[in-house]
């Protein structure tokens, strides 16, 4: 089977949902828009042109992931498979464009973020334990299951703006 692999950029249309199939695996549903930006030199401003819309579903640990880290508004990134399928609802009819996020991620040009290691297996508590604290308006943080505070995968020097930033990679469970 050939897959069509892409990548989008765009914003998160609607708050990200998390659900698990009759099996027991964990995936997040999400809406992006994709929305094109031309420069119109005639008139040195910027313009929208058309919105794409994509369904992204993320499976498994990097879609409890995303549950956790993700939320409405947000500006990311998404690579994956995907394809396109054909609806028929009543008189209307049209087609969808769905993407399967191979891996996902906020698009930095726009801000900054924190990442922190998840160490537990399949990410779970950790996952929603830190959705939780983000919806009550807390610091939206994923660590190994248990831990408080999460352990940080990687340990940052202060530096003088002038020279590099290092980091050491600390221990870690693999």
């Amino acid at each position: 089977m050939n897959d069509t692999q892409v990548t989008i950029t765009g914003n998160v249309a609607a708050p990200p949902e998390h659900r698990r199939t009759p099996s027991g695996t964990a995936y997040t549903r999400l809406r992006v828009a994709s929305t094109e930006r031309r420069f119109e030199k005639s008139q040195g401003t910027w313009t929208d042109g058309a919105t794409s819309w994509y369904t992204v579903s993320v499976w498994r640990a990097l879609g409890e992931h995303a549950y956790a880290s993700l939320r409405k508004g947000d500006r990311i990134v998404v690579a994956g498979r995907l394809r396109i399928r054909e609806w028929e609802s009543g008189d209307k009819s049209g087609t969808a464009a769905e993407v399967d996020a191979e891996a996902i991620g906020h698009d930095l040009l726009w801000g900054t973020t924190v990442f922190t290691r998840d160490g537990a297996p399949s990410g779970g508590a950790a996952a929603e334990s830190a959705r939780e604290r983000s919806d009550a308006g807390g610091e939206a943080r994923v660590g190994r299951a248990g831990d408080e505070p999460p352990v940080e995968a990687w340990a940052t020097r202060t530096v003088p703006d002038s020279a590099p930033v290092e980091a050491e990679p600390v221990d870690t469970p693999f």
